[in-house]
C-alpha cells in the first residue's frame, strides 16, 4: 500500500477530533506524530487533505471524499482481523460506543458492570454526543438512540427501559410563590429552564391527554446545552428559579426526596426506550457482537437506573 494504514489512521483521527491536539488526546499519539502522517499522505497523493488554522482543521473537499471512502473500508479492515478472535477462548478488543448523555446516566450504569465482569478482555469506550453524527465517521462500532434519530440502514435492539416519560418539575417553594400550572399552556407565564441541542436549536415542550397534544414553547432565565449542562438545570429547579423538564428517571430521587414536585402529571408523554444501533454489516467485532448478545439475554433483568 502506498500510504501505510497509520497514516490513513491518524488522518482519521485528526479529521473525526477536529484537530492535531483533540485527536491526539484521544488517540494517544502526539500531535506532532499525527501532523506528521497528514504531511505524509499529503505529498504522496499530491493534494491536501486539511484545510489547517489557528483555530480549526477541516478536511478539504478532496479529505472529505477520502473520509465517506476510508472509514468504512477501515472498519472492512478491523472487522476481517477481528476475525481472529473467534480462535479465542474469549472475546477482545475495544466497544466504542456513541451515546447521548442521557444514556450514559440512564441505561448504561446498570449495563456496563455485569457486561465487563464477564468480558474482562474487552475495553468499552463510552462517547456521549447529543449532536445526531454518523456513528461509522466518528469512529465508532455502535451508538444508542431513539427510533426516531435511527438511520434506515442500521439494525437496532431495544436496550434499557421500553417506556420512558419526560416530567415538568419544580421546587415546591417556586410552586407555592408562583402558582402550580393546570395545563401546559399556563407555562407560557412561568420561568422555565430550557435545553438547546449543538444545533442550536430548542426543543419544544410536548404533552398528551386524552388523545390531545400539545407543544408549547415557554420562555426563562436559563438555557444550557442538552446533556451534561442539564444538569445546570435541574439545579436551578432546585433552588427556586423555575420549571424544569426532563426525563423523570433523571428527576425521580429529587421527587422522591420532596426537593421537586412533579406538575402537569395527567399531561406527561410516554414515548418508547432507546435503541442499540449497528451496521448491518456481515463481520460484526467480538467485543460488539459479545455486547449485543448480553443485552438480548439480560433485557429483562437489567432495570433502569435511578
Amino acid at each position: 500500500m502506498a500510504t501505510d494504514i497509520q497514516d490513513l489512521l491518524a488522518f482519521v483521527a485528526v479529521v473525526n477530533a477536529g484537530g492535531f491536539r483533540e485527536g491526539a488526546r484521544l488517540s494517544g499519539k502526539s500531535a506532532s506524530s499525527l501532523s506528521d502522517a497528514v504531511r505524509r499522505m499529503e505529498a504522496r497523493l499530491g493534494v491536501r487533505l486539511l484545510n489547517r488554522t489557528t483555530r480549526s482543521v477541516v478536511p478539504t473537499e478532496a479529505g472529505a471524499r477520502l473520509m465517506e471512502r476510508i472509514v468504512p473500508a477501515l472498519g472492512e479492515v478491523e472487522a476481517a482481523l477481528d476475525v481472529v478472535n473467534d480462535f479465542r477462548d474469549r472475546p477482545s478488543g475495544t466497544l466504542r460506543l456513541n451515546v447521548p448523555v442521557s444514556a450514559a446516566r440512564l441505561v448504561l450504569p446498570s449495563i456496563i458492570t455485569p457486561f465487563l465482569n464477564i468480558y474482562p478482555d474487552i475495553r468499552l469506550e463510552v462517547i456521549t454526543e447529543e449532536s445526531f453524527v454518523d456513528m461509522l465517521a466518528a469512529g465508532c462500532d455502535a451508538g444508542i438512540r431513539y427510533d426516531d434519530r435511527l438511520e434506515q440502514d442500521m439494525i437496532a435492539v431495544p436496550i434499557g427501559p421500553r417506556v420512558q416519560r419526560f416530567t415538568t418539575a419544580a421546587s415546591p417553594a417556586y410552586l407555592n410563590a408562583h402558582g402550580r400550572p393546570q395545563h401546559p399552556r399556563d407555562l407560557l407565564q412561568h420561568a422555565c429552564l430550557r435545553g438547546k441541542f449543538p444545533s442550536g436549536a430548542i426543543p419544544l415542550w410536548e404533552y398528551e391527554r386524552d388523545g390531545e397534544s400539545i407543544q408549547v414553547d415557554p420562555s426563562g432565565p436559563l438555557i444550557v446545552r442538552i446533556g451534561g449542562a442539564m444538569d445546570l438545570a435541574v439545579q436551578a429547579a432546585l433552588d427556586g428559579l423555575g420549571i424544569v423538564f426532563l426525563f423523570e428517571d433523571w428527576l425521580q430521587p429529587y421527587l422522591d426526596s420532596g426537593a421537586l414536585e412533579a406538575v402537569l402529571q395527567p399531561w406527561q408523554l410516554s414515548f418508547s426506550g432507546p435503541f442499540l444501533y449497528y451496521p448491518g454489516r456481515r463481520y460484526l467485532p467480538s467485543p460488539l457482537r459479545a455486547f449485543i448478545d448480553f443485552i438480548k439475554a439480560n433485557e429483562s433483568e437489567i432495570p433502569p437506573r435511578l
